[in-house]
Parts: structure tokens; C-alpha cells; sequence
């Protein structure tokens, strides 16, 4: 399985082009409908797959964390994702796909891996609401195959906050509103989890906010702000002060939104603030490249509410 990811940075050029690969996984035969699902995960998160060691069970974890495993020394928390989409299957997951971002490592339990699969931002879509719900929230986009195979994307924000319990009390403790009431940000991410700690930062500093859930959606709200501003002899800067975005997102991913941003005329004066867990250094360059302004790493309300401050004051 180890030539299964072999070059794995190579890929990183991709990003620039709307474009990703993605590890196609399943997680076992569904008992309540009889069907095998097939999920993705960006290869930019995963770090290895390998057959599944001993784990061993620890008190107090949360319900779908089996317990951990030694990697190199590391201590891994261990997913079973099936459990965490309340999704009965039958068998016992044996292969593990260990993955990385945002400094956190963490191990996901699925039947089987099958293949990279390369293709466009363009066709993952916004899943319906009922594919949601049904999946506990798991599910950020889908794209169909030939053949009618469908492939669901994994929120990885969504597992992470629960298994490293990001979403705390602690990570937002100390954040005070600043006196900038007639500011306002746009932002965009698929991840409900992340859209919900972003919404949660600004109202702590008291910032006006309009969410978005990809790159798509956004340029939408921005091409209808600048055509407010333009009918109301506005600066479209008076109306919005600074973009917030996700890289993977689906229909158009935080990199072509940036592009696009960029080579807009209407919206020069606006800075782009990259907001992602893939949050190396390749990534920030490849943000530099299309014109980001800033990079910070999600799971990170102080960062995010220092450097949105910082922006909108000197927008002031």
C-alpha cells in the first residue's frame, strides 16, 4: 500500500488548478440498506495506510474513538468511522489510514482502500441536506463516477473537533470584542464544524459576517455586494473588509476564489485571508502565488481573531 502514496508532495501543484486527488475508501456493507459506500479524503491528509495494529482501549475517549496505537514512538487516537457516521456494517475495519493536518495525527479504521482518483473542484457538489443528516455530518461534498458510483467526501474538521476536542471552551477563552461596528468579513468553508468556530470568533470580537460555503457561493456574494456598492456610488470596500477562506471546498476551491478575487478589478483593496488545516508550507506558497495575503491554520480562534483584527484595522 506504500506505492499507493508514493509522491505524495508532487501533487501539490494540482491545488493551483482546481483540481485534487483523492483516496477512495469503504467502510464496510451496510446492514440497514445492503450497500458498500464509497468515501475520499484528500491525499494531501493522509500519511500512510497500513493493516491495523493492536489498539489499546483507554477510558473516557469519545464513543467512536477506539482507542490508540504507537506510530514511531506516537501515541494515535484511532477513528472507527463507521461508528462515527452511526453506520452498522458488517466485519471488523482492518486497514487504517492515518492521516495529518493541522498538527494533529490521527488514524481512521475502514474495510478497504481502493484508489487515487484525480479530478476537478468543479464536480464535487454541495451534498443534499438529507445525505447529511443520514451521515452524521461526515459528508462535505459528493461527485459522481461513471457507472453511477458515488463518492462522498470526508469533513475531517468534523472528526477532528471530536476526537481532539478542539471545539473547547478554552481555544476562544479571552477573546474580546473590538470597536469596528461597521466592519464586516465574508468567509467561505465547507466544513459546518469550521463555519461554526469562524461565526463563533467573530461574534466574540463583534464583527459583522456573512458565511459562505465554498468558493462558488462566495464569489456569488461578492459579485452581488460589489453591484450593491456600484448602484449605491460605494466603494465596495465600505461594504466588505476582508475575505476568509478554506482551501478544499467544493464547485471552487479557496485557490481559484483567490485567483479570481485578485484579477477582479471591483474587489482590489479587499485582502485574502487563507484559512485551512492543510496548513503546510507548500500550501501557504502555493497562497502566496494566487495572490493570498495571509495564511492561518484553522483550530486556531486567537490566531484567526489577531491577524482579522490587525486587517480590519488598518482597513479603518
Amino acid at each position: 500500500m506504500s506505492d499507493l502514496l508514493r509522491q505524495v508532495d508532487a501533487r501539490t501543484k494540482l491545488a493551483g488548478n482546481n483540481k485534487l486527488e483523492i483516496l477512495l475508501f469503504c467502510l464496510g456493507t451496510d446492514t440497514r440498506t445492503g450497500r458498500k459506500e464509497t468515501y475520499g479524503i484528500n491525499v494531501f491528509k493522509v500519511r500512510e495506510v497500513m493493516r491495523t495494529p493492536e489498539i489499546t482501549r483507554a477510558p473516557d475517549m469519545p464513543t467512536a474513538v477506539e482507542g490508540m496505537v504507537s506510530l514511531r514512538g506516537a501515541l494515535v487516537p484511532v477513528v472507527d468511522l463507521a461508528r462515527f457516521a452511526n453506520m452498522p456494517v458488517e466485519g471488523k475495519p482492518e486497514i487504517m489510514i492515518v492521516t495529518e493536518y493541522n498538527g494533529h495525527t490521527q488514524a481512521f479504521l475502514v474495510e478497504a482502500v481502493d484508489t487515487i482518483l484525480r479530478l476537478d473542484w468543479s464536480a464535487m457538489k454541495v451534498p443534499p441536506d438529507m445525505l447529511v443528516r443520514q451521515n452524521g455530518g461526515l459528508v462535505t461534498a459528493v461527485t459522481e463516477l461513471e457507472g453511477g458510483r458515488l463518492v462522498m467526501m470526508l469533513d475531517v474538521e468534523r472528526v477532528l473537533s471530536e476526537v481532539a476536542a478542539v471545539d473547547d471552551e478554552m481555544i476562544f477563552r479571552g477573546l474580546t470584542p473590538i470597536d469596528l461596528p461597521d466592519r464586516t468579513i465574508l468567509f467561505a468553508d465547507d466544513s459546518s464544524v469550521a463555519r461554526k468556530q469562524i461565526a463563533r470568533t467573530l461574534d466574540a470580537l463583534q464583527i459583522k459576517h456573512v458565511s459562505t460555503t465554498n468558493g462558488r457561493q462566495a464569489l456569488e456574494e461578492l459579485e452581488k455586494i460589489a453591484e450593491y456598492a456600484a448602484a449605491n456610488r460605494k466603494k465596495i470596500t465600505d461594504c466588505i473588509q476582508v475575505i476568509l477562506t478554506d482551501v478544499e471546498m467544493p464547485e471552487m476551491d479557496g485557490f481559484i476564489l483567490t485567483k479570481r478575487i485578485k484579477s477582479d478589478a471591483r474587489f482590489a483593496g479587499i485582502p485574502v485571508v487563507m484559512h485551512s488545516s492543510l496548513s503546510g508550507q507548500q500550501n501557504q506558497l502555493l497562497g502566496q502565488s494566487v495572490g493570498v495575503d495571509e495564511y492561518v491554520s484553522k483550530f486556531e480562534p486567537k490566531r484567526l481573531a489577531e491577524v482579522l483584527t490587525r486587517r480590519l484595522q488598518s482597513a479603518a
